[in-house]
């Protein structure tokens, strides 16, 4: 209802959706990639293909809610997300506010989401980078719940980095509409309606 293809943009980009994740093969489909995954989702929904090299990204063009839209995915590795995602706020003057993050989240059971307009990083490492390499915390997102570690000595960095099981994928997989839906609410300037329709 909020999305058209990538033959409707004109004119200058106005939001950034980034999808946070590790590039690489060996990385698709690990739970920290679950923000990737959501990107994927979207830009095959939306017809259009993430595949140009720009600000340390792989990016593609769409028009959401009517605004024209930069999809990325970095390709930084989670850690130094905040270089491409600080390098494309320069280039087209986007303050945070008009920048939505897509990421994984260990505090969420899997397929919960939880929208934020602002705040902490939350022990994500991604946001983490973003909001100390622009020094600000007011970036809406989209957390996507991967699950807690399975035992309390279990490594955290093996958790984020294992693939999901195919009853988890399924659950992630379920919610990609309501993730894709969120998206163009927050675009729309609807952040509260996406709030308390998908939190």
């Amino acid at each position: 209802m909020f999305f058209k293809g990538k033959n409707d943009t004109g004119g200058s980009i106005e939001y950034l959706i980034v999808g946070l994740g590790n590039p690489g093969r060996q990385y698709e489909n690990t739970r920290h990639n679950a923000g990737f995954i959501a990107l994927d989702y979207i830009a095959e929904k939306l017809s259009v293909r993430v595949n140009r090299i720009k600000f340390k990204s792989t990016v593609g063009e769409a028009k959401l809610a009517g605004k024209r839209c930069l999809l990325m995915k970095p390709s930084t590795f989670m850690n130094l997300s905040g270089q491409a995602v600080t390098e494309a706020m320069r280039f087209y003057k986007i303050p945070p506010e008009k920048v939505v993050i897509l990421m994984d989240d260990i505090s969420l059971d899997v397929g919960n989401i939880r929208i934020r307009r602002k705040g902490s990083d939350g022990g994500q490492n991604g946001m983490k980078n973003i909001i100390y390499l622009s020094g600000s915390d007011q970036f809406p997102r989209v957390k996507i719940g991967i699950g807690k570690k399975p035992h309390p000595d279990y490594d955290l960095k093996d958790w984020v980095l294992s693939r999901f099981s195919a009853k988890d994928q399924k659950l992630i997989d379920e919610r990609l509409p309501d993730i894709m839906d969120a998206v163009g609410l927050i675009v729309n300037d609807d952040i509260d309606k996406a709030m308390n329709l998908y939190n």
